[in-house]
């Protein structure tokens, strides 16, 4: 007697491979698109020297839910303005090939076209409440695409080590600063 095998209700692999290799596709085109349409401007903004304007409102949104339980004497708005400035000097510091890769990320983030279907923010990062931003994030953080999870890692990664590279940082965890020489 043959028994009939259950039917598998969860995607096939090779359909995860499809929208892994789809996923990766329409954002490698987008940010070409971005690139070469002139919606990313690789100018940065006045008093930064790799941040551009365009890069500014997702991350003035994100930061500040980020950081949310790592701030101790500083005010949010200080924090936020002081962890761009570190990030800013940290991209400055990057190869020509990983800059690109970061405003290409920032730009798929900040594009609407992408913006929405990505992080599920249709409206713009400015109207975006934290519980939205949070979901995007953990959605993010948990994607099946390889290319999300790496997304969310490099701007987890990103944003922590401008803010904690900050003296004013340090108070929140106890570390004493590095010692003097």
């Amino acid at each position: 007697m043959i028994e009939e095998l259950p039917h598998h209700c969860g995607p096939s692999r090779r359909a995860v491979l499809k929208l892994g290799v789809g996923a990766t596709a329409f954002l490698a085109t987008t940010g070409l698109t971005a690139s070469l349409s002139g919606c990313s401007s690789s100018t940065a903004a006045p008093g930064f020297a790799v941040l551009r304007a365009s890069d500014q409102p997702f991350l003035r949104a994100v930061i500040p839910v980020m950081l949310e339980g790592a701030l101790a004497g500083v005010s949010l708005q200080t924090a936020v303005e002081q962890t761009l400035r570190s990030l800013d000097a940290g991209l400055s510091r990057l190869s020509p090939q990983m800059l690109k890769l970061t405003q290409q990320l920032f730009d798929v983030l900040g594009m609407a076209i992408t913006r929405g279907p990505l992080t599920g923010i249709w409206g713009s990062w400015q109207s975006a409440a934290a519980e939205q931003i949070r979901h995007f994030l953990v959605r993010w953080e948990n994607s099946s695409l390889d290319l999300l999870r790496q997304g969310h890692s490099s701007l987890l990664q990103l944003v922590l080590m401008a803010w904690y590279a900050r003296p004013e940082s340090w108070v929140h965890c106890g570390y004493p600063g590095p010692p003097t020489i």
